[in-house]
């Protein structure tokens, strides 16, 4: 039954792709499967980080709005830079890294004021999300950024060898890179020791504050580098992008696995939750089937997640 549970994920995701392969028109041609490998990397790359903050126990609701302001202020130093004449790759380069930057600083706030404050991660985050969101308005009258160049689009739709998309590159190494870290390095040790109970961890001599800041800074770079990939898909930047994405991005970490009590995650599974909600809403808007309904079958999906894993908790007690 144990392994039941625990490769419900993958078998959800097999059936979900089997039954959408047979009834949803052209949901296998190549341009349809590269669509949902794009639409997905945003959100997939931000869950990967946001596994590692759930794993330690704690939760970032301000994850999307983080997103928009990091790419605001990447696409401006990019368009900066632009009129200025910089060389084009280095002016994007630059950006990238600003951006990363920028979500990095966010996610250190979120994680000092939850930590070392010991305030609730949920509050600290719901007010942030609100803060970001702000300053990302503010700062551009709540008009997109523009006048990006061109080449700035190849980063969302460019690909290698004319076959693989960059988005999916670019997750792929991240997935490589933080499953490594998140199985073989202290950081991911001491998170999942964390998240399963943070007194024990405390006395047995983790420094849980500072590991569970490390925790929201690896989410929030992401979420810059997630930023930019979504300006690129418009050649814009949008003080209004990622509104709602925080709640599918946490819905992607629970629909794999992950455990809001903390202490259980992995980046397979999370990346399987999140391509579940990528296929479920392609293969619906293939069939005709009205968004509203997804958004209702997705808040099913992550209800009954988490009551498996209610369940399975209470059968460990037991």
């Amino acid at each position: 039954m144990r392994i039941l549970y625990r490769f419900l994920p993958y078998w959800s995701l097999f059936l979900l792709f089997l039954v959408f392969s047979l009834t949803a028109p052209n949901f296998l041609s190549p341009q349809n499967l590269a669509a949902i490998l794009r639409q997905s990397s945003v959100i997939t790359i931000m869950a990967i980080g946001m596994t590692f903050v759930i794993v330690a126990g704690a939760i970032d609701l301000s994850v999307g709005s983080l997103m928009a302001l990091s790419a605001i202020f990447g696409t401006m130093v990019l368009a900066s830079l632009s009129a200025g004449h910089s060389p084009v790759w280095l002016s994007i380069v630059t950006a990238l890294l600003v951006a990363t930057a920028a979500g990095v600083a966010g996610g250190w706030l979120n994680g000092y004021t939850t930590s070392v404050l010991h305030l609730p991660s949920f509050i600290v985050t719901l007010g942030t999300l609100g803060i970001y969101r702000g300053i990302a308005l503010y700062i551009t009258n709540g008009i997109p950024v523009v006048d990006l160049p061109r080449d700035f689009g190849w980063l969302a739709e460019g690909e290698l060898f004319g076959l693989v998309p960059i988005p999916v590159i670019i997750l792929t190494l991240i997935a490589l890179v933080f499953g490594v870290i998140l199985r073989k390095t202290r950081l991911g040790r001491y998170a999942f020791a964390i998240g399963s109970n943070p007194d024990a961890a405390l006395y047995s001599g983790i420094r849980v504050a500072r590991y569970r800041t490390y925790c929201f800074l690896l989410l929030g770079g992401l979420a810059g580098l997630a930023g930019m990939i979504e300006a690129a898909r418009l050649i814009t930047g949008q003080p209004t992008a990622g509104e709602g994405y925080e709640l599918r991005v946490i819905a992607a970490v629970v629909i794999g696995g992950g455990s809001l009590s903390g202490g259980e995650g992995s980046i397979a599974g999370t990346i399987v939750g999140s391509f579940i909600m990528g296929i479920l809403s392609n293969g619906s808007n293939l069939l005709g089937i009205s968004p509203f309904v997804q958004q209702i079958v997705i808040g099913i999906v992550i209800i009954l997640a988490v009551a498996v894993d209610n369940y399975q908790r209470l059968r460990k007690v037991g």
